[in-house]
């Protein structure tokens, strides 16, 4: 495979992992051992808040009441879209019993875990839409115990955007605390006295980070860098669309890579040419982090053919996938490796993000090549339970006595033997293989 990187990227996934990680562990380590005052002291230092942690319901009322009824009909829109989708997912997979010989039966349950911790972006952006991804998503799960945070807008309480969407879509407790010190609270169990079993929800690098390190000892939803999008884009695809969506995604921050793949040179130069000019015109904050996502993180890649730009985008594995092509059933059948994706001009990574639907907390970093995003079945075990008859025992634990001891494993093949004695005391049976 042969292609010509018409724009390549300064920097990497990886760039800076090594300085985040080292803050994190000290800060997890900190606020485990000495608990709720310290995660307040983070709260205070970082977000400049000293107010109540847990949120009141008359703080959620306060809230709803600074939302226009416009916006609370959108945020319904589009929690009923998501909870409707969940629904859909949880009720794909489904619990069974099946008898796999005579005697011997097998089966799965689903199991809603008991707590979940969902966090929600609140610093350069009210992610109103991450509330409803996280929070609407593990109660379609049957969740018991939802446990929501977010960072303190400007000095004040949770934005009250964010707040009123956790409330609406169920959280059960909500935490004013941001960062690390808010993922340290779920998973702890401060403030609330539910330690979480998973930790979902996108966040910068810093909450990624502590996510990634309390793996194992929580479950969490995925692991998760900075947003990403690409492009595929043919000879017939809207330069200015491209672009257009492009800057909408690399205006999440610094380091949130935007990825072209064309097999036409020209769409890709138009492309490149219109960007600077789609930045420029972006209010300050916003301009500022896309024109660095773009000069750092920013790539296009030219490729021969259809098959070679699939297998570019396969080999990126990108967060989200827009395809600007001919033929997208082909594309749907074709690519492989994804978060999410986009088919056809009239679809963005926007009305993913919003409203469309489909989850947006989904994987970074290449992950997409293992794992698809946060969906219902996140929040639920699928368990198995076996259960056996007296003669189904007969062929059952005289093939595990056999196995066991071809293995070495003397205990296991005993606990077959027992049984066959037992159930069947006048026969008898070659248990050595």
């Amino acid at each position: 495979m042969t292609v010509e990187y018409l724009k390549k990227a300064e920097k990497t996934a990886a760039t800076g992992e090594d300085d985040t990680r080292q803050i994190v562990v000290d800060m997890l380590d900190k606020i485990e051992k000495g608990g709720e005052d310290v995660a307040r002291e983070y709260g205070l230092k970082l977000d400049g808040y000293d107010g109540d942690i847990v949120v009141g319901r008359a703080e959620i009322e306060a809230a709803a009441s600074q939302i226009s009824q416009t916006l609370k009909d959108d945020i319904k829109y589009a929690r009923d879209h998501v909870m409707d989708f969940a629904s859909k997912q949880r009720d794909s997979n489904v619990e069974f019993e099946t008898e796999l010989s005579p005697g011997v039966y097998a089966g799965q349950r689903l199991i809603p875990m008991t707590t979940a911790g969902c966090y929600v972006p609140g610093g350069r952006y009210a992610h109103v839409a991450s509330a409803i991804m996280s929070v609407a998503t593990a109660k379609v799960a049957g969740v018991e115990n939802v446990i929501a945070c977010s960072a303190p807008h400007a000095g004040g309480g949770i934005h009250p955007g964010i707040l009123y969407t956790m409330d609406l879509c169920g959280a059960d407790q909500i935490l004013a605390l941001g960062g690390v010190q808010g993922i340290a609270a779920m998973a702890f169990g401060l403030f609330t006295g539910h330690p979480a079993d998973i930790l979902v929800g996108p966040g910068n690098r810093f909450v990624a980070e502590a996510k990634r390190i309390l793996y194992g000892r929580v479950g969490i939803d995925l692991f998760a860098g900075p947003t990403e999008i690409l492009v595929i884009a043919d000879k017939n695809a809207d330069p200015e669309i491209v672009a257009v969506d492009l800057v909408g995604q690399a205006e999440h921050g610094l380091d949130s890579p935007a990825w072209l793949v064309v097999d036409d040179r020209e769409i890709g130069e138009k492309v490149i040419a219109r960007m600077p000019e789609l930045i420029a015109d972006l209010p300050e904050v916003q301009q500022q982090a896309a024109e660095a996502a773009w000069r750092d993180y920013g790539e296009v890649v030219l490729c021969s053919d259809r098959d070679e730009m699939a297998s570019v985008s396969d080999d990126y594995a990108p967060e989200h996938l827009e395809v600007q092509a001919e033929d997208l059933d082909w594309w749907l059948k074709r690519l492989k490796n994804y978060g999410s994706l986009f088919l056809g001009e009239e679809t963005t990574v926007a009305f993913g993000d919003k409203c469309s639907g489909t989850n947006h907390i989904l994987p970074t970093k290449g992950v997409g090549k293992y794992t698809g995003g946060l969906f219902a079945g996140k929040f639920i075990k699928t368990v198995t339970y076996q259960r056996a008859s007296r003669e189904g025992n007969r062929d059952m634990a005289a093939a595990t006595a056999r196995i066991s001891r071809l293995e070495g494993m003397e205990g296991h093949a005993r606990t077959g033997d027992v049984r066959l004695a037992k159930y069947f005391p006048d026969e008898t049976f070659d248990l050595k293989g």
